[in-house]
């Protein structure tokens, strides 16, 4: 099992930033991706970032240029630093980590919200 746990969620106003945290613990040697996802209210879950083992990265349009993702194998931590925040961005933000298949393993953390309002 793995599991994962977010932190750095907050309220902050448009045009700010904010980290996100995630830390990995137990079984994260089998882990191949990492990435973020959101929740905004009464929508799905949406994909915002990933990073693969080697470094790969991947963001979703809306983010490109403003969000960052970054992993500390030592610390066995995935980051988002998130820079120049919209309303829109505001959501429950998730840490999820994938074994990849067939068949692909996902696991979530609980979410850390995040608030972009002035």
């Amino acid at each position: 099992q793995v599991q994962l746990v977010e932190s750095g969620g907050d309220l902050v106003q448009p045009g700010g930033s904010l980290r996100l945290s995630c830390a990995a613990s137990g079984n994260i040697f089998v882990i191949d991706l990492m990435g973020w996802y959101r929740q905004a209210p009464g929508k799905q879950r949406e994909l915002v970032a990933t990073i693969t083992n080697d470094g790969g990265t991947y963001y979703e349009d809306s983010v490109k240029g403003r969000f960052t993702i970054s992993r500390h194998n030592t610390k066995n931590t995935v980051d988002l630093k998130m820079n120049s925040l919209k309303p829109e961005d505001t959501a429950v933000y998730f840490c999820g980590a994938a074994r990849l298949g067939p068949p692909t393993t996902r696991y979530w953390g609980q979410g850390t919200r995040v608030t972009v309002s002035s």
